[in-house]
Order: structure tokens, then C-alpha cells, then sequence
């Protein structure tokens, strides 16, 4: 396995949250990894992403060209990166910020009105895990269970409050997917 993954919004959005959990979970799941963050100087309403790789083999270099799959929050990050994902790839976007719909069809793309599902679950803040949910519900890079032990094992002390909401919207991202909606 080989997956190179862009996760991308606004700052605040939590993209960059995102990627890191698939980072420590593929790290403890025994997968070569790289995390790499990039954000604007705003810390909330800039553009924030980050580039993340998953490996059985070792990982040549951080920086890709062609993401595998791509996790698009906002308007700006969907026109970035929609275009770059590799043929045969996923791309998953928050269609409640997100109304452009791709016109490739070489590409598995998905839709979750993400904000509208986390505010369901009282807090538009889950949006970035919603997604990620929705991405394994459709391809599991790294295990659900693994997703739900990094919550519990990498967050520190003054953030365990928001591991059982983020396992909700982890849950709630796989079940839209699977059709449970």
C-alpha cells in the first residue's frame, strides 16, 4: 500500500487535526509515514492543509504531486485540489460548504454534508472527523479501531474531553457512506 493524502479547508477547520490522526494511527498500525502541515499566517479563515503518506515500503520524499486521495472542507481546497487527485482515486468533500460537484469521471468522488451532520451532533467543529469517517467508510487506509485508539492514546490531557465526540463523528462518517444516512 502506497496512499498519499491531502487534507485541506480553512484555518480552524481542523484539516490539519485530520491528518494527524491518520498519521499516528498508521504509525502505530506499523505503516512508513509522513505528516507534513502547511497553513496561512491567520490562525482562523486562512488556508490551512497538510499532506500526509501512508506506506508499507519507505517514503522517498513528503512532498507529492498526485494525492491519492484528497479530503476538500471548503470552495478554495476543492478547486485546488480536485484535479490533482491520481486517476482511480477518492476525493470526498464537505457539501455543505462545497457545492461544485466533480465533473471527472475517473475518480471516485463523495459528498457529505458534513457541518449539517456535526452540528446534528451539536458541534460543527466534528466536520474535519466527519469526513475523515466518511474517507475510511469508503477505503480503510488505517482501521477504524486504530482511528479510535489514537484519540484515546496521542491526545493530551487537557483535550480527553473530546475523544467520545470525535469517536460519534468518526462513526457518523462511515455510517452516511454505508447508506445508513
Amino acid at each position: 500500500m502506497h496512499e498519499e493524502i491531502i487534507v485541506s479547508g480553512f484555518g480552524g477547520q481542523g484539516a490539519l487535526f485530520a491528518g494527524q490522526l491518520l498519521t499516528y494511527t498508521g504509525m502505530d498500525e506499523g505503516w512508513h509515514v509522513t505528516w507534513i502541515p502547511s497553513y496561512g499566517p491567520e490562525m482562523r479563515g486562512g488556508t490551512a492543509h497538510c499532506i500526509v503518506i501512508l506506506s508499507d515500503d519507505d517514503i522517498g520524499s513528503p512532498i507529492i504531486r498526485r494525492p491519492t486521495m484528497a479530503i476538500v472542507m471548503n470552495p478554495a481546497s476543492m478547486d485546488k485540489y480536485e484535479p490533482l487527485v491520481k486517476p482511480g482515486g477518492l476525493l470526498v468533500a464537505n457539501s455543505t460548504l462545497v457545492r461544485d460537484r466533480s465533473k471527472r469521471d475517473d475518480i471516485e468522488a463523495i459528498y457529505i454534508p458534513a457541518n449539517d451532520l456535526a452540528s446534528e451532533l451539536g458541534n460543527v467543529r466534528m466536520a474535519n472527523v466527519i469526513l475523515l469517517g466518511a474517507m475510511l467508510g469508503t477505503r480503510e487506509v488505517v482501521s477504524l479501531k486504530g482511528i479510535e485508539h489514537t484519540l484515546e492514546s496521542h491526545l493530551p490531557e487537557e483535550r480527553r474531553k473530546i475523544i467520545e465526540p470525535n469517536k460519534r463523528a468518526l462513526a457518523r462518517g462511515v455510517k452516511f457512506v454505508r447508506g445508513q444516512k
